[in-house]
């Protein structure tokens, strides 16, 4: 850990537990939200859970933008920004996974830039209130960042900052019931990646660490039992205290090689960001094992296990997930492709070894 660091404590209210989705109105209502877009996915716009949602939102409810997709495709973005523009909403309420709390704080980015006010501080009013309603594991719905995929190239970027973390979430674990146990896995393991490069980065400050230690120990027990028995409301409810920990470690630190590969290789191949983190995080943490020691043995003692590595692995084995890349439909053409770009990403700049093209075609090939 830096010798010198500073730590931010975002705006943020978080609401937790069974039935909790009944506060988004009261929420908004306190935020002095008049004219919610919600944005989601088609699925979850009409499932049962969604049009509760909508009901319930009532005259707030601006209108609907249920065009989000994996990894966030930039005309995606473009489109619910316009909507946004069009219905004058002042606030997005993201309904869904990772995808949809991304998509949701791309809103807020483009806007604050198309007004002229992007924040500059922590202390910085939004442009639009996000309140974020997760269904998946991933803890996106809690950090200032998102990422989002130009469909021509199939690159993968990120932008954020201080006033794109949502100012509000709310995490029902009864709304988690009905994601499929697969999706549980790949976001369940996502969360997981998330704590254990905060544990390893050069960034984190101490809450940081210690969040990420208990999330990580909380996700890696919780998720076989999710996935073992999906309808088990109270092994969901751990899974997703779990993920609210993986999201707001996160808030203080920088993610690593990793997390660096998942996202280029999502970005190419297409495959869900969360599969591409439980073919990946294994093999992260061997290449890191002597550069980042301390912190792997503190993983290794928080979850209770000898050797990290290898129980991510089994865990990975134990939850039905493919046995490497090539299971997944990614291709030695996308490896290299993928290993190429690798030193210019951000987040594999800043992991605590350095890493070459050479050092990422081998991380990637391990884990094919």
């Amino acid at each position: 850990m830096p010798d010198r660091w500073t730590h931010t404590g975002y705006a943020q209210q978080l609401h937790f537990g069974p039935g909790a989705v009944e506060e988004v109105p009261d929420v908004l209502r306190a935020l002095g939200a008049r004219r919610a877009m919600l944005v989601t996915t088609a699925g979850r716009a009409a499932s049962a859970d969604g049009r509760r949602l909508q009901a319930r939102l009532g005259r707030s409810l601006a209108s609907t933008f249920d065009g989000v997709s994996s990894h966030v495709p930039a005309p995606a973005v473009h489109a619910a920004v316009q909507q946004a523009r069009r219905d004058g909403a002042d606030a997005v309420v993201s309904f869904g996974g990772g995808s949809c709390a991304d998509l949701g704080k791309a809103v807020c980015f483009f806007t604050e830039a198309e007004q002229g006010t992007p924040g500059a501080s922590f202390a910085d009013r939004p442009a639009l209130w996000h309140v974020a309603v997760p269904t998946t594991y991933s803890g996106a719905e809690l950090t200032p960042f998102f990422g989002m995929t130009d469909p021509s190239t199939g690159q993968k970027s990120g932008a954020g900052g201080p006033t794109i973390a949502p100012i509000a979430t709310v995490h029902d674990p009864v709304l988690t019931l009905s994601t499929p146990p697969r999706v549980s896995a790949e976001t369940g393991m996502n969360a997981l990646a998330h704590c254990v490069e905060v544990a390893w980065s050069p960034a984190r400050t101490p809450e940081a660490e210690a969040i990420a230690l208990s999330g990580a120990a909380q996700v890696f027990h919780a998720l076989p039992r999710v996935v073992a028995t999906p309808d088990d409301l109270e092994a969901r409810t751990d899974m997703l205290a779990g993920a609210v920990l993986a999201g707001r470690c996160l808030q203080n630190a920088s993610m690593g090689v990793h997390h660096g590969l998942a996202q280029l290789v999502g970005g190419r191949t297409g495959i869900p960001h969360g599969l591409a983190n439980a073919m990946i995080l294994a093999h992260a943490i061997r290449f890191n094992a002597d550069a980042a020691e301390g912190p792997v043995a503190a993983l290794a003692r928080a979850i209770g296990v000898e050797d990290l590595a290898e129980a991510v692995a089994d865990l990975v084995r134990r939850l039905g997930l493919p046995a490497g890349l090539h299971e997944c439909g990614v291709g030695d053409d996308d490896l290299d492709a993928v290993a190429r770009m690798a030193p210019g990403n951000r987040s594999v700049q800043v992991n605590p070894r350095p890493v070459g093209e050479g050092d990422a075609r081998a991380i990637l090939a391990d884990a094919s």
